[in-house]
């Protein structure tokens, strides 16, 4: 006879006194189907007893990434990428001259003030 792992014979693995109906299966369930801006569509499920407004309206689509909301019609905008930024726009954006001074004075002051109270 050979034996062999630590399984009781006439057992399955992972077998045990609760069933599929006692793990939620078999529970009545809403279907709810989300759509993203490329029209794939994902179904949810969700208990029945659930109220409506724990739904959520929006989520991420698993197919693309994207938001995916409860409307077909009209499915949440793809997000809109912000161009890379060169030094020299940044530079663009920077303060004035009379913006940094003052800026620059007012933490001079600060220090100043902390200073003397040490």
């Amino acid at each position: 006879m050979a034996t062999g792992g630590n399984a009781i014979r006439g057992t399955r693995v992972g077998a045990g006194p609760m069933g599929e109906q006692d793990h939620g299966f078999h529970a009545d369930r809403v279907t709810i189907s989300y759509w993203d801006a490329l029209g794939n569509e994902t179904v949810r499920h969700f208990a029945a007893g659930i109220p409506e407004e724990e739904i959520p309206e929006t989520i991420d689509s698993p197919h693309s990434g994207l938001p995916a909301g409860r409307d077909k019609e009209n499915p949440p905008a793809v997000a809109k990428a912000e161009p890379y930024k060169t030094h020299l726009a940044y530079v663009k954006e920077r303060r004035s001259d009379e913006e940094a001074g003052t800026l620059l004075d007012d933490a001079l002051t600060q220090l100043r003030d902390r200073r003397g109270q040490v």
